[in-house]
C-alpha cells in the first residue's frame, strides 16, 4: 500500500509540473518600440534620403534631355549616398522591419545598376523606368521608418 502511494504521489508531481510548465506568463508583453538613440540615428539620415527623393524630377529631366554625363554624376553621387544611408539606417529599425529594409535596399541597388547600364547605353526609356523603380524603392523604405512622434 505504501508503494502505491509513492507511485501515485510521483505521478501527481509529474502532472502538476507539466501543467505549470504549460502555463504562460499572465502579463502581456509590450510590443518592441524604438529607443531615443535609434530614433536619433534614423532621423540623422532621413533628411538626406528625402532630399534626393525630392530631386527625382531633376533626374527624369536629365534623362529626357539625354544629358548622360550629368545622369551618371547624379547616379554616382547623390543616389549612391542614399544607398549608403539606407544601409546605415537598417540596423536601427525594429527587428521585424530589418529584413524588409534589407530587401528594399538590395532592390534599390539592382535598380541603380540597371539605370547605370541604361545610361551607358544611352537608352532613355530603360533609364526612365529604372529611375522610377529606384525612387519607388526609396518611398517603400521611407514608409518603414518611424514617424517623428513615435518613441
Amino acid at each position: 500500500m505504501v508503494r502505491q502511494r509513492s507511485i501515485f504521489s510521483f505521478f501527481l508531481v509529474l502532472l502538476a509540473t507539466f501543467l505549470i510548465s504549460c502555463g504562460g506568463p499572465g502579463v502581456a508583453i509590450a510590443p518592441p518600440t524604438y529607443t531615443a538613440t535609434q530614433l536619433e540615428r534614423i532621423q540623422t539620415y532621413v533628411p538626406e534620403i528625402q532630399a534626393v527623393r525630392d530631386r527625382s524630377d531633376e533626374l527624369r529631366t536629365l534623362i529626357k534631355e539625354g544629358d548622360w554625363i550629368n545622369v551618371r554624376n547624379f547616379i554616382h553621387g547623390p543616389i549612391t549616398e542614399v544607398k549608403l544611408n539606407l544601409t546605415y539606417v537598417t540596423p536601427n529599425l525594429l527587428p521585424k522591419d530589418q529584413p524588409t529594409a534589407r530587401q528594399i535596399t538590395r532592390d534599390f541597388f539592382k535598380d541603380l545598376v540597371k539605370l547605370d547600364k541604361a545610361t551607358s547605353a544611352s537608352n532613355p526609356l530603360v533609364a526612365l523606368n529604372n529611375s522610377q523603380a529606384a525612387f519607388a524603392d526609396i518611398d517603400k523604405f521611407l514608409d518603414l521608418l518611424p514617424k517623428k512622434e513615435e518613441g
